[in-house]
């Protein structure tokens, strides 16, 4: 965890500063001198908060119950009303029904490409999509290619997923390369998500850059970083003649990032959840939830603090931050393990959404919650758990001045298909791209062979949220 704070007035790139962020955390003292090119606030507070529901959230489980259905079907939850009249869902969701009015419920997600991570949720597309080119970019790495600035001193995404999206990269930059990736601080210290034996085997696989820390190179002790001065001047001169040699105008953007982001201090601050107020630490704290998840893989109670994290990175400038909760994936115990997850869902969205409106950012503040698919309206004999069902899901919308408390879509007596109003993946991005003052479908990145692609291909901005 970063521990330090913004510079003094004195000193408006301080060192010290710098140094203190670096040495918390991963950043070599060569990346920090192949770096610089980097200070200044993004020029709009518009921003999007995705937060992934690991595993494939069961739609007839949280906003689309079937209390008439058979029981094999309608499963162990009843329906409560909700702020929105006629609208119900799962009575282990009482915060948001108390804040349905500022939630958009889609019933009736189509098009998911059944693939076990959180690529889609993060483009749009299925990951086969244009990868003989090394495939599409998150929506993360679309706006560090648009909106992305060497002055920028936070990065423009920042991936704080865990488990599988972590595993599986699914906030990768695709054909726009490495330059564009998000920034992926190691986040387990703060939230526990054991990872399966695979996973263990996949995430190695990636190798070490996998993740991106903050952290000194050895040849800086801990001594040295209070001679402010010398270290000043030696870095000076050293910055010096690197940009006397050019290397400077051939560094990739994240790395040039790197500087700004630590000199500022603010970035590294809002990642150190005890600068925070503790009367709201705990606000985000759920008090109710006891002992542990029944999955060794599922999110611990104190999960409610990643949505804190991420209001927090807004607040610092992060335009798209993405995060998850773990572990939908309940093919087993489904009830049980709902039981225990739901609340920290319920607790984190609806204090995350009361706390952007009172800061006065859910107008800018664009959140969306969804999975890679929903889960079988039957529930299975072999563990009372519910199997994946690419068919039909949800998703969860809010902020981003879009007309909230409504529902859009319906599912069949069983939740099993949408007979009215599909919303594909496609259309929720072209949304969120339309809430950020963009239009997916009429701006163009290059790839590879150098050759036009569009944001979207297809898909619409929801007409009922506009």
């Amino acid at each position: 965890m970063f521990a330090f704070t913004e510079p003094r007035g004195d000193l408006p790139l301080s060192r010290r500063t710098f140094l203190q962020a670096g040495a918390a955390g991963g950043l070599t003292l060569a990346g920090l001198l192949q770096a610089e090119a980097a200070a200044g606030l993004r020029s709009s507070r518009k921003a999007v908060i995705n937060i992934h529901l690991d595993g494939g959230p069961p739609q007839m489980d949280m906003i689309d119950l079937k209390p008439e259905a058979p029981a094999e079907i309608r499963g162990e939850f009843s329906p409560i009303a909700t702020k929105v009249p006629g609208l119900q869902i799962c009575e282990l969701l009482p915060k948001l029904a108390a804040a349905a009015d500022k939630l958009v419920f889609i019933r009736s997600l189509v098009g998911a490409a059944s693939l076990h991570d959180a690529f889609q949720c993060q483009s749009g597309f299925d990951a086969k999509d244009l990868a003989t080119l090394g495939g599409r970019p998150a929506m993360g790495c679309v706006l560090n290619k648009l909106r992305g600035s060497p002055a920028d001193i936070a990065p423009g995404f920042v991936d704080l997923m865990q488990g599988r999206p972590l595993v599986r990269n699914s906030a990768r930059p695709g054909f726009l390369g490495p330059a564009y990736q998000a920034f992926r601080p190691d986040i387990s210290q703060l939230f526990e998500r054991p990872l399966e034996e695979g996973m263990k085997r996949e995430l190695a696989a990636k190798g070490e850059n996998h993740t991106i820390a903050l952290a000194l190179s050895e040849e800086l002790s801990l001594d040295r970083l209070h001679d402010r001065t010398g270290l000043r001047r030696r870095l000076d001169r050293m910055r010096g003649q690197i940009d006397k040699s050019g290397m400077m105008d051939a560094l990739d953007s994240f790395t040039q990032q790197a500087v700004s982001i630590l000199t500022s201090g603010r970035f590294a601050a809002a990642l150190d959840l005890a600068q925070e107020d503790p009367r709201v630490l705990d606000r985000y704290t759920l008090q109710s939830a006891d002992g542990e998840p029944p999955s060794t893989t599922s999110d611990r109670p104190i999960a409610t603090l990643k949505f804190l994290l991420a209001r927090r990175l807004i607040e610092a400038g992060v335009r798209c931050v993405s995060i998850s909760l773990s572990d939908f994936d309940t093919h087993s115990n489904n009830f049980s393990r709902l039981r225990r997850l739901l609340p920290i869902f319920d607790h984190g969205l609806a204090t995350l959404l009361a706390d952007l409106e009172e800061r006065g950012l859910l107008e800018d503040v664009s959140i969306v919650c969804w999975g890679e698919f929903g889960r079988t309206p039957k529930i299975n004999s072999s563990g009372g758990g519910r199997d994946h069902w690419p068919a039909v899901g949800m998703a969860l919308l809010a902020g981003g001045g879009m007309r909230t408390g409504q529902v859009i879509g319906q599912t069949d007596r069983y939740a099993a298909a949408a007979i009215s109003r599909p919303v594909h993946y496609k259309d929720v991005m072209a949304t969120l791209y339309r809430n950020l003052g963009i239009n997916a479908r009429g701006t163009t990145i290059t790839d590879p062979t150098g050759r036009p692609q569009y944001l979207l291909d297809a898909g619409e901005a929801l007409r009922e949220v506009l």
